[in-house]
C-alpha cells in the first residue's frame, strides 16, 4: 500500500490483460460480419442485387436520412422544430411525451419587445468628439439601435397532453419565424 491506489501490485485485483482476448480493430457493426479476424471472405458488404441475395438489414436506415429506417417525411423525421417542440409527419415529440399530431391545438403568444435606443457608440463617439469638436460630435447622438427583448410562447395541445416552450425573442422577425412554424405544424395537425 505505497501508492494511491492500495490494490495495485495485488495480482488478483488487477483486471484481465484485453489485449490476449480481442482482436485488435473496429468492433462489429449490426447486420454486418465481425472486422474479418478469421471470418471467410471479409470485405465490402454485399446489399445484393434487386431480386438476387440478401439486401440492407432492416431497420439500419439510409445514411444521412435521420433516425434509422426512416426517409424524409418518414414517421420518425423532424419535419419543423419549434424550441423543444419536434414534429414529425404523424406525432408531436415534446419533454412532456409523444403524441398523435392529428388533432393538435397550437397557440402563439408574442411576448417580446423591441425598442429603438441610442447606441452606446454614439455616446461615446458624442463625448469623445465633444472636446475636439463641439457642436458636431452631438450628431452621433441621434445613432440609434433597436433592441428586441422577451420571448415568444408556443403552447401545444392534445391527447391529454399539453406543452408550453418559451423561446427566446433576438429580433424582431423571430415571430414572424416561429409564426410560420406553427402555421406548418398546424397544417400537418390538419393533414
Amino acid at each position: 500500500m505505497s501508492g494511491p491506489f492500495p490494490h495495485e501490485h495485488d495480482p488478483q485485483r488487477l483486471p484481465p490483460d484485453l489485449t490476449k482476448q480481442t482482436p485488435p480493430g473496429p468492433p462489429a457493426t449490426p447486420g454486418y460480419p465481425s472486422p474479418g479476424y478469421g471470418t471467410p471472405g471479409y470485405g465490402t458488404p454485399d446489399f445484393g442485387t434487386p431480386g438476387y441475395g440478401p439486401g440492407p438489414t432492416p431497420g439500419m436506415g439510409t445514411p444521412g436520412m435521420g433516425a434509422p429506417g426512416m426517409g424524409p417525411g418518414a414517421a420518425g423525421a423532424a419535419l419543423v422544430v419549434i424550441g423543444d417542440i419536434t414534429c414529425t409527419q404523424t406525432h408531436v415529440i415534446t419533454p412532456s411525451g409523444t403524441f398523435p399530431i392529428a388533432g393538435t391545438q397550437w397557440s402563439v403568444l408574442d411576448m417580446s419587445r423591441t425598442s429603438e435606443e441610442i447606441s452606446q457608440t454614439g455616446i461615446i463617439l458624442a463625448l469623445v468628439g465633444f472636446v475636439l469638436i463641439c457642436a458636431l460630435s452631438l450628431l452621433f447622438l441621434l445613432m440609434k439601435e433597436t433592441k428586441t427583448t422577451g420571448y415568444i410562447q408556443v403552447t401545444v395541445h392534445g391527447h391529454g397532453i399539453t406543452h408550453v416552450t418559451n423561446i427566446p425573442a433576438l429580433n424582431a422577425g423571430a415571430m414572424f419565424d416561429i409564426s410560420n412554424r406553427v402555421q406548418y405544424a398546424r397544417s400537418l395537425a390538419a393533414a
